[in-house]
Order: structure tokens, then C-alpha cells, then sequence
């Protein structure tokens, strides 16, 4: 089969409005040229359009014009690398969707440790921040949880009572071994990250050793967190303030 035939039959079988890329075509290296011909040409033909560089998609038509990706779909070719998560949202719009803040940010945050992510495509703005380990499927929303334990203090809006009962929440519902999972990503992140982790645990569950968290701390510095109006009963034994 030829390369043109080859990279036609596999944009055909691919779903209609979903983005792509060359990763996602399995192109040999040696072909790239004759590929991004192919891909020219299918543009011209309208059986694809251009995204931004290196990033395609095949228009949806309906009786009202061509529909394009969601934003959605145009996140999803940014935080996935080969069908492998690399990156994820954080920030005021992830700390929105854990009901930390109603503010909805206009230029979202992706957290990345591989690359440093800007989108400015349709409706859709980025700028990226360092994620503290590489990203994956399995670790994301640990990162998540632990970026919100990091930024309590700026989140826009904030109530700190409600902050904390939510994550208390977030570590109740968690299987034991998410939580050991949970406390090795957390002594990755800056001390007061660490120190609030460990109170959250201490209380939340008191079978989780959390000898390790506190051992990494130096106990003559106190981590202004300002809880002393909220559920959490244990801030004073990790010197939170």
C-alpha cells in the first residue's frame, strides 16, 4: 500500500470533528514528507482543516455549515501524547470544577513535566505550568488535589471552612492505596503542601503512616494557612497557622 492510500484509509476511519496529529497516524519518520503532501492535499479537498501547526481535524457538515472541534477535543490533542496522558488542567478553572471558587478563568493552566503547553486556538487560551512528577492517567488527579492544597491561599474567593470539608471529602472517598499513593506524590511539593497533607491525613484517616511527610519537615517553620475557623483539628500539630 502506498503512503497516500496508506494515510487517507486511516484518516477515514477516524472520527468526524476529533482532532489529530502525525503521532496519531503512526508515520515513519522517513515518510513525513510525502505525508504532510498528503495531508496538503486533503486539505484542499476539504476532507481535512488545520487546527494550528502539526494539528488537523475532520470537519463535521451539517445543514448549517461545517461544525468545528469542541474544546474539548482541542484540549485532548494537547494533554495526550499517543493516546498517553502528559499533561492536565489546573488552576482557578480545576479548582472550579472541585467547587473551591465560582470564578471561571479566562486562560486556562496546564500542568505538564514533559513541555511547556500554550494554546491560543478558537475559543480556547493556555499558558503551562510545571507539574512536580511526569503526568499520567493514573496520577492526575492526585496532582490535582495536591496543586489546590498548594494554592488554597490564592484561590480566587475561597472560603477556607468549605475548603477544607471538601478536601477532607476527597480523601474519605479514596481506597487506602490511593491514599499512599496521595502521600508519596504529596512529599514531592513544597513543605506547606506537605504539612497540610499530613494534617488532612492525620484526621482524615489515622491508619495512614504519615511518618515520612512529617520527617521531611523542618519543626521550626510554620505554614500560614489560617484554619483555625474550619473542621480540621490537627493544622496545630503540623505548625499551621
Amino acid at each position: 500500500m502506498n503512503v497516500t492510500k496508506n494515510i487517507s484509509d486511516k484518516i477515514s476511519k477516524l472520527p468526524i470533528d476529533i482532532t489529530f496529529d502525525y503521532a496519531d497516524l503512526s508515520i515513519d519518520s522517513k515518510e513525513m514528507v510525502t505525508v504532510a503532501k498528503v495531508l496538503e492535499r486533503l486539505q484542499k479537498k476539504g476532507v481535512i482543516k488545520k487546527l494550528s501547526k502539526g494539528i488537523f481535524y475532520k470537519p463535521k457538515k451539517t445543514v448549517f455549515g461545517e461544525l468545528k472541534p469542541t474544546e474539548k477535543d482541542i484540549l485532548k490533542s494537547y494533554l495526550f501524547k499517543n493516546d498517553k496522558r502528559i499533561a492536565y488542567i489546573t488552576g482557578t478553572y480545576l479548582y472550579n470544577q472541585m467547587n473551591l471558587t465560582t470564578q471561571i478563568p479566562s486562560v486556562l493552566k496546564i500542568a505538564s513535566a514533559s513541555k511547556r503547553i500554550y494554546i491560543k486556538r478558537e475559543t480556547v487560551r493556555a499558558k503551562p505550568v510545571k507539574s512536580y512528577v511526569p503526568v499520567t492517567e493514573e496520577n492526575y488527579k492526585f496532582l490535582g488535589l495536591l496543586d489546590a492544597l498548594k494554592d488554597l491561599n490564592t484561590i480566587p474567593d475561597v472560603n477556607k471552612e468549605s475548603a477544607i470539608i471538601i478536601f477532607l471529602e476527597n480523601l474519605k472517598k479514596m481506597p487506602y492505596e490511593d491514599l499512599l499513593k496521595i502521600k508519596e506524590l504529596g512529599l514531592l511539593y513544597p513543605p506547606r503542601v506537605r504539612a497540610l497533607l499530613g494534617s488532612l491525613l492525620e484526621q482524615q484517616n489515622d491508619k495512614i503512616n504519615t511518618k515520612r511527610l512529617r520527617d521531611s519537615l523542618n519543626p521550626l517553620t510554620t505554614y500560614k494557612y489560617n484554619l483555625k475557623d474550619t473542621k480540621l483539628t490537627t493544622y496545630q500539630n503540623w505548625n499551621i497557622i
